[in-house]
C-alpha cells in the first residue's frame, strides 16, 4: 500500500468520528452537479453517499435560469418540475442592445427551451430525487479531510468516516477537496461576478418574458430579469472581473440600474424588491482546470465549467456530473486512470470548443459596436433566424457547431423542446 503524503486524516478528526461508512462513490456537494452524478451512479447499481455542509433546502445565489442544455440534462434524470413550486417555463426573450434597439426572440415549442427555477427549490428537489434513487444523502456533513490509498480514499466529514473507491468533487469554486489535494489556486476569484435580488409585483413584460439588457457600462456583461410565478422575478447583472466595473462599485451600479426607464418599464411601476441583494463569483475556464486527480473527479464549479460568455452554469454542472458518473461506471474495476481519462475526454468533447467560441464571442460583445451589431443582425434575420439564434444562445446546439462539421446533423436546430412530465 502507498499513501499520498500531502493528504492526512488527523488524529483529532478520527477521535471525533462516531460512524463509519463504506461506499463505491462519495459525492461531495449537493448542488446540480453532485445530485446529477449521484442519481446516475445509483441508478447504475453503485453504492453512493452524498455529503454537503448545508442542510437542504438551502439557497444558492444564482440567476435561476435554465437553458435548453440544463433542461435536456434534467430530462435524462427523469426530473419532474412539479417538485419545484415556483417552476416557470419561458416562451420568449427580449434582448436590448446598448443603443436601445430591442428584439424579441421566440422560445416556443413544441416543448420547452428555457425555464426559471429558484435554486432553493431546484437543488432540494434534485437532492430528494437522489434519495429516491437510493443515494445515502448526509446533508449537514461538511468535508474535512482525506487520505488516498492505492485502492481507496478515506474521508472525514463531521463525525463521519467514509471509505470509498472514488470521490466526485462537486463542492464549488473554492473546492475543499481541491484544496486538500494541494491543487487549489491561491487568490483565484473567478472570471465573472454576479449580483442578484428577488422582486415581486411585476406587471410589465418582465412578468412573463425573460429580459436581457446589454448595458454599455456592463459590457461584456449584461443585466437580466427572469420571471417567476405570480409576478415575482429574479433580477440582477453580471460583469467580467477586472473589467470596467469594479466590485466595490456594484452596489451603487445596482441602484442606478433599477432606475433606468427601460428596466422600470419592463418590470412595471409597482415592482418591489425582496430581502437583500446577494453577489457571487463565477469560475469559467474549464479548459484550464484540473478535471481529475487519482480517484477524484471534479465537476460543476469545482471544474470551472460555467459558460464564459453568459455566466450560466446549471446546465454545465448537470452535464459534468453525469459525465463523471458515466466515466466511473464505464471504468468498472479497472485502474482509476481509466475513469479519469474517459471523463477528461468527454468534458473536452462537450465543452472545450464551445468554451473557446464563447470566449471569442465575448470579446466581440465587450465592445458596444459588437453588441449593437449582434442585436441588429438578429432583428433583421426574420422569424427563422430569431428562433434559431435563441436556441443557439440557450445552448440547445453547441456554440461552436459552425466550426466543428463533425457535429452537423440533419436535425440541426430542428429538435423539439424538452418535455419534463
Amino acid at each position: 500500500m502507498s499513501v499520498i503524503t500531502h493528504l492526512s486524516v488527523s488524529a483529532s478528526n478520527l477521535h471525533d468520528v462516531n460512524e463509519t461508512v463504506s461506499t463505491d462513490v462519495l459525492v461531495v456537494g449537493g448542488g446540480p452537479a453532485g445530485s446529477a452524478a449521484a442519481i446516475a451512479l445509483a441508478r447504475s447499481g453503485l453504492d453512493v453517499v452524498l455529503i454537503d455542509r448545508a442542510v437542504f433546502p438551502r439557497d444558492k445565489c444564482c440567476g435561476d435560469g435554465l437553458t435548453t442544455l440544463a433542461l435536456r440534462e434534467l430530462e435524462l434524470l427523469a426530473f419532474d418540475p412539479r417538485t419545484v413550486d415556483d417552476w416557470f417555463e419561458v416562451d420568449g426573450a427580449s434582448l436590448r442592445s446598448p443603443s436601445g434597439r430591442s428584439v424579441d426572440v421566440p422560445l416556443d415549442g413544441p416543448g420547452t427551451y428555457a425555464a426559471v427555477a429558484p435554486r432553493l427549490q431546484l437543488d432540494n428537489a434534485l437532492v430528494e430525487l437522489a434519495r429516491a434513487a437510493g443515494v445515502d444523502v448526509r446533508d449537514g456533513h461538511g468535508f474535512e479531510s482525506m487520505i488516498e490509498h492505492d485502492d481507496r480514499i478515506e474521508v472525514v466529514a463531521d463525525h463521519l468516516h467514509i471509505t470509498t473507491r472514488y470521490v466526485i468533487a462537486a463542492d464549488g469554486m473554492w473546492s475543499p477537496v481541491r484544496k486538500a489535494l494541494g491543487i487549489n489556486e491561491q487568490g483565484y476569484l473567478g472570471e465573472w461576478h454576479g449580483f442578484r435580488q428577488y422582486g415581486r409585483g411585476a406587471t410589465g413584460t418582465a412578468a412573463k418574458q425573460l429580459h436581457v439588457w446589454f448595458e454599455a457600462d456592463l459590457l461584456p456583461g449584461y443585466a437580466w430579469s427572469f420571471p417567476l410565478p405570480n409576478g415575482r422575478f429574479n433580477i440582477g447583472f453580471g460583469v467580467l472581473r477586472g473589467g470596467a466595473v469594479k466590485t466595490k462599485e456594484m452596489k451603487q451600479l445596482w441602484l442606478d440600474l433599477l432606475k433606468r426607464p427601460h428596466i422600470v418599464e419592463a418590470l412595471g411601476p409597482d415592482f418591489e424588491l425582496e430581502d437583500r441583494h446577494t453577489a457571487w463569483p463565477i469560475p469559467a475556464r474549464v479548459d484550464e482546470a484540473v478535471l481529475a486527480r487519482g480517484r477524484v473527479l471534479f465537476t460543476g464549479d469545482a471544474a470551472m465549467a460555467t459558460d464564459v460568455m453568459t455566466g450560466e452554469g446549471i446546465g454545465q454542472a448537470l452535464l459534468t456530473g453525469r459525465l463523471a458518473a458515466e466515466a466511473i461506471d464505464a471504468a468498472g474495476a479497472l485502474h482509476p486512470s481509466v475513469a479519469a481519462g474517459i471523463y477528461e475526454r468527454e468534458v473536452e468533447h462537450h465543452l472545450f470548443a464551445d468554451h473557446k467560441m464563447s470566449r471569442a464571442l465575448g470579446k466581440v460583445l465587450a465592445q458596444p459596436w459588437g453588441a449593437r451589431g449582434a442585436i441588429r443582425v438578429v432583428d433583421a434575420s426574420g422569424v427563422w433566424g430569431r428562433r434559431n439564434f435563441a436556441r443557439w444562445m440557450f445552448e440547445d446546439e453547441p456554440r461552436a457547431v459552425a466550426l466543428t462539421p463533425s457535429r452537423w446533423h440533419r436535425k440541426l436546430f430542428k429538435r423539439p423542446g424538452v418535455t419534463l412530465r
